[in-house]
């Protein structure tokens, strides 16, 4: 038998998948709206269009953002239903450029970064005087973190009624920074103040009365915690950060309470340049000065500061030493 012959009735023409031709051109969403986020839940975003906080909606991360890290305080640009309406869904296409970042790691051997807050002004350090007792070694920690990131450190005491503050305050005299009390009977009017126009961050441990502050300051925190996030089962707790708007302009970005603060991923720059009458002077320290000092660092041009900037050499390094021991 001879072989066949085959003719172009037996090719068969596989279709193709369709006519258009694929291209990697993104569309540029000129119609976005900016909003800022101020929950997250599992894959779902809260969003304050506009920052207002009275219309809000929830949404998703657009495909071609990928695994863009999206968290409480960043500035993006939503599009989709923008209704806010229950059962809705928008989509998060653009992350704008942070202008400052809370960050830490799960301890100081983890290499991995996480950003807590974006584009926070202020960092309000809470610590009780008493019932737990406070911990210099927190506060240090937190104030490294928040100069490192750009962020302007307060130092809140709490549970004045159980201690003098003076003594744990005075701690902290050359760093130039600004403490203030909030116990339960104390009144406000010097920390509300402070918080008007301002994105604050409240960080402290379980237990220091965060929450107790957070509600005087926001009367409906209980209420915005305690509410789904609109598309999730699960409800606000204190594995989740959220963002409160207080009665006049400004936020509060309320966290969980902490049990570590890692510091592995700041080098000794970072703390120096928070310093803006020490910043200067390390342009003239050797390559790879750790601006300790002698003898570890003989020739930091730090040494060379007198008055009251020496002073705050001072501060810096036992901040730096704080560091180094991470």
């Amino acid at each position: 038998m001879g072989a066949r012959e085959y003719d172009e009735s037996d090719v068969r023409i596989r279709p193709g998948k369709g006519s258009r031709p694929r291209t990697k051109t993104r569309p540029d969403h000129a119609d976005a709206q900016s909003a800022m986020v101020v929950t997250v839940d599992r894959g779902r975003w809260g969003c304050a269009l506009d920052r207002d906080p009275h219309h809000r909606v929830v949404a998703m991360r657009a495909r071609e953002l990928g695994r863009t890290p999206i968290v409480v305080g960043d500035d993006v640009d939503i599009v989709g239903d923008l209704s806010g309406r229950p059962d809705t869904l928008a989509r998060i296409v653009r992350r704008g450029e942070r202008r400052t970042v809370l960050r830490r790691t799960a301890d100081d051997t983890d290499p991995t970064e996480r950003v807590v807050v974006a584009n926070a002004d202020q960092l309000l350090i809470v610590v009780a005087l008493a019932d737990p007792p406070p911990r210099t070694g927190f506060v240090e920690r937190a104030l490294i973190a928040a100069y490192a990131g750009g962020l302007k450190p307060v130092l809140c005491l709490t549970k004045s009624d159980l201690a003098d503050p003076e003594p744990f305050a005075a701690q902290f005299a050359d760093l130039d920074l600004t403490i203030v009390t909030a116990g339960r009977e104390d009144p406000l009017d010097v920390v509300a103040p402070m918080l008007s126009d301002q994105v604050t961050v409240f960080l402290g441990h379980s237990g220091v009365g965060k929450s107790t502050l957070v509600n005087r300051l926001v009367p409906e925190a209980d209420r915005a915690t305690g509410e789904v996030s609109g598309v999730g089962k699960g409800k606000h707790t204190s594995t989740q950060s959220i963002a409160l708007p207080l009665d006049g302009t400004g936020w509060v970005i309320d966290t969980p309470g902490i049990r570590s603060f890692g510091l592995a991923h700041i080098q000794p720059d970072d703390v120096i340049q928070a310093f803006s009458d020490l910043a200067e002077t390390i342009d003239d320290c050797p390559r790879g000065c750790g601006h300790m000092g002698p003898p570890a660092d003989p020739e930091c041009a730090l040494d060379t500061l007198s008055g009251p900037a020496a002073g705050r050499v001072g501060a810096a390094r036992h901040l730096l030493a704080v560091l180094n021991e991470s």
